[in-house]
């Protein structure tokens, strides 16, 4: 305000003492020049005065004066301000061509005019003024009769005035009736306020009212100026940081994580050397393994923003929650809204069910059942069962897909807390143990496999079988048995024993075969076979001699370790005389 107040004394100064033209403050730069007043003529109308005080051309001013050098600005000012005054003193003022009573006459101009006077003043002075006051009033009046007189109010400047106040002070003889427009009346006071008067604008003011005595009447006029500042604009600013981040809410462990920052200046002015920084917690790192972000946005304008994206990765299942901080070399500083990603993994689990113990040549049936025991989906999740060697008639549930050895399920997503079952069978064709493994997968899910071990066995099925090859047999002659022994089961059969049994018709002369063979009395016995594979056989042969005439019967006993009771088989033989 002190500052404010310092330049306008200045301009006010250089008014008064002529150092400064006053039309040169609210006109275009042009040649200074300077108004000289100029008295009526007599007889003059108002109209004609105002016409020749418009054509009248302007005398060029004197120059402005310069400051001494060395004064400082209250020495200035100070100097200006005596030298205002001297000139003020001595400079002559016109004298009126004619005068109304009570108008005082410095600096103004009086018309004659058959029944009516022209008063002029410039404010704030006649040397330099801002605006002109022309007040046209009657020479005469007749006691208690109502009369009009006008005040006009003219922007001499270029440029839009404000506040200007125009104070009427009304004689005691004068009886106030009316003003046009209407005035704020304080005691015998009439006040106009003009808010705003544009450039070369003007007001008109019509004043009604009588005289109620034979005294002469004396109305002065005041009119307050508004004093010009000399105003520096400082553009005021108020910048506004924003930061805004975001972040998906669920990810599997193997999925990146994209962010997103967007750093705006909502405000106004810009915003220098910007950056945006997050810590990341732990279980959280960038591609590369940091675990701090730093992005530099530059400077920021009003209104501008700038994006950011990064791709993360998560090191282990949970939930992550953080936000970021933008800041700036002018102390600005905000934090985004805190963002919270749950990280999850698919949990399978897989069963394999059948049985235990099979004989060769049986079905298997075997169970597989899978389950995701985790509250996050698995997606493209597979099922494979391993086909193995040793095995026909291969049936599975429907949806099965045979690649290679192995059967293949896809089941799509399988939905957290749920399950999928399915069968298949094979029918093994050896013994030995049978593995079948099923091994469940999906994405982003560690895969599981489950076997099962079924031991196969085989069914030894042995057959025995007599026959003599000469019948009937005359006593003296030879009478040869062959004994056969097949495996007709699925398993090998182990020491096999064989024994035969001759009758008193018969005497025994030799044996052969698979083993070796003896007598022991009437008794034929083999040593022992230690196995026959299923499908093959075993034959041993006995020759005896026919002694004396009967129905004779050979008897062949078979035991072996897979036997719980022996074999008989019996050949009948006739022997004659």
């Amino acid at each position: 305000m002190k500052k404010l107040l310092n330049i306008s004394l200045l301009l006010l100064v250089f008014c008064v003492s002529g150092s400064l033209s006053c039309r040169s403050l609210f006109r275009p730069r042009q040649q200074k020049v300077k108004t000289q007043t100029r008295a009526a003529e007599p007889g003059l109308s108002a109209s004609d005065f105002f016409r020749a005080e418009t054509q009248r051309a302007e005398t060029p001013g004197a120059k402005a004066g310069a400051a001494e050098p060395g004064l400082v600005a209250s020495d200035f000012f100070r100097t200006e301000t005596q030298r205002a005054a001297a000139m003020t003193q001595a400079r002559p003022i016109p004298a009126p061509t004619r005068t109304v009573p009570g108008i005082t006459p410095t600096g103004l101009v009086a018309v004659s005019a058959p029944g009516s006077s022209v008063i002029s003043r410039t404010y704030p002075w006649p040397e330099c003024g801002i605006v002109q006051l022309d007040k046209v009033m009657p020479n005469e009046v007749g006691l208690n009769r109502a009369f009009n007189y006008t005040i006009k109010i003219t922007n001499l400047t270029v440029t839009t005035l404000t506040d200007i106040v125009i104070i009427e002070n009304l004689p005691d003889n004068f009886k106030y009736m009316s003003a046009n427009p209407s005035a704020r009346q304080e005691d015998k006071k009439l006040i106009w306020d003009i808010p705003t008067l544009g450039p070369k604008a003007h007001l008109q003011y019509t004043v009604s009212g009588m005289a109620i005595n034979t005294e002469s009447l004396k109305h002065s006029t005041t009119v307050i100026t508004p004093v010009i500042p000399a105003t520096a604009v400082i553009e005021v600013i108020q910048p506004e940081l924003k930061l805004s981040k975001s972040a998906p809410a669920e990810v599997l462990l193997c999925d990146l994580i994209p962010i997103r920052y967007v750093v705006r200046n909502s405000g106004t002015g810009s915003i220098q050397n910007v950056q945006i920084t997050e810590n990341l917690p732990a279980g959280l790192r960038t591609t590369d393994g940091k675990g701090q972000l730093v992005f530099d946005a530059g400077t920021l304008g009003a209104g501008q923003s700038r994006q950011f994206t990064v791709e993360l990765r998560a090191t282990q299942t949970g939930s992550f929650t953080s936000s970021a901080v933008a800041s700036s070399t002018t102390s600005l500083r905000v934090e985004s809204e805190a963002t919270t990603t749950s990280v999850g993994m698919p949990i399978l689990a897989i069963t394999k069910s059948g049985p235990d113990h099979l004989y060769i040549g049986r079905p298997a049936a075997y169970e597989i059942t899978i389950r995701n025991n985790s509250d996050v989906s698995a997606k493209d999740t597979v099922l494979e069962d391993a086909i193995p060697s040793g095995v026909t008639g291969v049936e599975a549930t429907a949806g099965a897909k045979l690649s290679g050895s192995k059967l293949v399920w896809e089941f799509g997503t399988l939905e957290p807390n749920s399950s999928k079952n399915v069968r298949v069978n094979y029918t093994p064709t050896q013994a030995g143990t049978l593995l079948s493994t099923a091994t469940a997968k999906a994405y982003c899910a560690e895969a599981v496999t489950s076997t099962m071990r079924t031991t196969v066995t085989g069914i030894p099925a042995l057959s025995l079988e007599v026959v003599d090859i000469e019948d009937p047999v005359r006593i003296g002659s030879r009478a040869t048995y062959i004994i056969r022994v097949e495996n007709q089961g699925s398993a090998t059969a182990t020491n096999i024993r064989i024994a035969c049994l001759l009758e008193h018709n018969v005497q025994y002369i030799s044996s052969a075969g698979a083993t070796a063979g003896s007598q022991e009395g009437q008794t034929v016995r083999f040593f022992p076979l230690g196995s026959l594979s299923p499908k093959a056989q075993a034959a041993w042969r006995v020759v005896v001699e026919a002694v004396r005439p009967g129905d004779v019967r050979f008897k062949a006993v078979l035991n072996a370790d897979q036997l719980n009771r022996p074999v008989e088989e019996t050949e009948s033989t006739h022997i004659y005389d």
